[in-house]
This record gives C-alpha cells, structure tokens and sequence, in this order.
C-alpha cells in the first residue's frame, strides 16, 4: 500500500515527465518525437512502467495525441500532438486511427475526443458510448473489437456527412 508521501512523489514524478516531453513536442517541427521507453525511465531514474502509466493517462486521443509504440530491439514510442483541424480532418484522422479493431477503452477515447472537438453533443457521446458497451457486444474479444471498429468507422462516417 503506498504511504501518502509515495503518491506525491509518483505524482510529481509523472508531472515531470509530462512537462518533458510536451517540451520535445514543442520545440519539434512536425509536433511528434521519437523516444525509447528505457532511456527515458534511466533519464527520470524510475521504471519503464512509470514511462507507460504517463502515456497512458495524459497523453491520449482525448488529450490531443496519438501515441504508436514499436517493441523490440529498435523498438520507439512515436508521440504525436494531433493539430487542431477542420471537422472533416478530425473524423478523417480518427477514422484512420480505428483501423481493423478497436479495443473498448480505445472506443470511449475516440468518442470523448468527438465530444471535446465539438463532433458529437453530450447526448450523441453517450448513446455512442451505450451502443459500444462491452455488454452489448457478443463473442471472443477480438469479435468484439472488430464489431466495435466498423460500428465507429459508421459512426464517423455519419459524422463526416452531417
């Protein structure tokens, strides 16, 4: 259990590692850097895991980035500030981003992203969410994650048409 002293170190932690790497971003000229997950862990003096929880929860699709990860030796974190568009460039932008499959914690980033871009109401966010409910989806995960992907591929279509 942690002690009240290690959660603020953690948090203080994690706030320096945000600041760090929007720094990169920012003096970037595309708005994305490339970084390895272990040089920034020895960087910060903490585990890779604690790289992973910053990304993990501040650097989202509701946050205005997209982050791809390559595993292996050469492996990278690509992390990408997503630019303020036009609507169509947004949908069009997210629509790529669903590909194939999409996992459910995946979903409700893309439709909270809509939402704070102005794409979806409140009310048409929530049916959206309802409607990609893990309980309304039947069969393996996998299944579940390709229903969930053609359901918001439809869904940004009927954005992008409106």
């Amino acid at each position: 259990m942690f002690r009240e002293y290690d959660v603020v170190v953690i948090t203080r932690l994690s706030d320096e590692i945000e600041q760090y790497i929007k720094a990169l971003l920012e003096e970037s000229q595309d708005g994305q850097v490339e970084i390895r997950r272990n040089s920034l862990a020895v960087y910060f003096r903490c585990v890779p895991s604690q790289i992973n929880y910053v990304l993990e929860t501040r650097f989202t699709l509701r946050h205005g980035f997209c982050v791809e990860s390559r595993r292996g030796g050469g492996g990278f974190l690509r992390i990408t500030r997503l630019p303020p568009g036009t609507r169509e460039d947004l949908a069009r932008e997210v629509y790529g981003f669903i590909g194939d499959a999409v996992s459910h914690r995946e979903a409700m980033a893309l439709v909270q992203r809509l939402e704070m871009e102005g794409l979806l109401s409140s009310r048409e966010a929530a049916l959206v969410e309802a409607a990609l409910s893990s309980d309304m989806m039947q069969g393996a995960a996998s299944v579940r994650n390709r229903m969930r992907a053609a359901l918001m591929k439809s869904i940004v279509s009927a954005v992008l048409r409106r």
